[in-house]
Order: C-alpha cells, then sequence, then structure tokens
C-alpha cells in the first residue's frame, strides 16, 4: 500500500491509520475546533465518528486527506477536494489542528508542503479555501501560506444557529502550458 509521508520542521503529513483513533478522538472532540469547520464535522466526536472517518478515508481513492502528526500522535488534519469536469484542474482544501497545538505554525506549514504535494501530483493549478470570515487565525493561516482573498461570500453560510461570511482565498500555481497545448507559453492565437 502506498503510504504519503511528508516530514516538516513544525509536524509530520502522513496517511492516517487505525491506530490513530484516540489522538484523532481526544482532539476532535472540542467545541472550539467543531465551532470553525463545517457541519459534517459532528460534536461531541465520539468513537464511532472517528471508526467511520478513518474507514471512509482508508477506501477513498486518490487519498487527499491526511494526518498532521506531532511526537507520532495524529493531532489534526489536512486535505482537498479535487473538483470534477472542467473545474478538475482546482480542490478546495481544509484543515483542522487540535486546540492544545494552535499558535505553534503547525497548520502554516502544513498547508505550504500540502498545497505544493496537490499541485505537483495532481496536476492542479489552483486551490481554494471557504473558511467563516470570522476565523481570523485561519484567514491568517492561509495567507501565511501565499493564499490570496478573492472575496467575502455575503451571508453565505449557517453554523451553530447563525447566518455568517465565508471568506474566499485561493493559491495559484505557477502558470504552465496546459497538457496538450502546442502553444508556448505567451503565444496567442
Amino acid at each position: 500500500m502506498y503510504t504519503v509521508k511528508l516530514t516538516l520542521n513544525t509536524c509530520e503529513i502522513r496517511t492516517w491509520r487505525r491506530s490513530d483513533l484516540d489522538s484523532l478522538v481526544a482532539n476532535a472532540n472540542n467545541r472550539s475546533v467543531w465551532i470553525n469547520l463545517r457541519d459534517q464535522f459532528p460534536y461531541p466526536y465520539t468513537r464511532r465518528d472517528g471508526q467511520t472517518f478513518l474507514r471512509h478515508i482508508r477506501e477513498r481513492k486518490p487519498e487527499t486527506v491526511f494526518a498532521i502528526a506531532v511526537d507520532g500522535q495524529a493531532v489534526g488534519a489536512i486535505g482537498f477536494v479535487l473538483q470534477k469536469d472542467v473545474d478538475r484542474v482546482s480542490a478546495e482544501i481544509g484543515y483542522w489542528l487540535g486546540e492544545p497545538y494552535w499558535g505553534r505554525g503547525i497548520t502554516s506549514e502544513a498547508l505550504v508542503a500540502v498545497t505544493r504535494y496537490a499541485i505537483e501530483n495532481h496536476g492542479l493549478t489552483r486551490l481554494f479555501a471557504v473558511p467563516f470570515a470570522a476565523n481570523a487565525a485561519s484567514c491568517r493561516v492561509l495567507e501565511k501560506a501565499g493564499y490570496v482573498l478573492e472575496g467575502r461570500l455575503r451571508r453565505s453560510a449557517i453554523k451553530d444557529g447563525h447566518i455568517v461570511d465565508q471568506a474566499m482565498y485561493a493559491f495559484i500555481a505557477p502558470e504552465r502550458p496546459a497538457a496538450g497545448d502546442p502553444r508556448p507559453r505567451g503565444s496567442r492565437g
């Protein structure tokens, strides 16, 4: 079985393992984490939720969701959703990190590495993220990783019973000719 492993200064980005269950649940079962994520991320986060997640991730091909590990323990997740049809050169990226690990630069470093991995291994030209606009910490993480604010999606989501704005951030890969495009860069025709 092919596994992904990116060793960074603050953490390791790697394939999820069954043995990550306890650490996953311990870090995910936190309202402060949940409040900044999509509703498909449950709270409270139970062992059953963790088992379902780990089973789903193992079945997913290609592998695009990874553990953020610190000292061998999975303390968060980062991944991307490949888009389809005409949007197939884009992916939405997302992440979360257990609260005890906030403020250490872990997510910023992980985001840079996974952005590079996604572009190099999946032929992407654009990655985007849509955090809640009030989540200043996540917006800072994106900006530190080279993502640019493209706009604000006003009153576009509901979380915990409140209508909220979202921010649209994107990272654009360096331009290269599309596969099968015989024209050199910069040519018109």
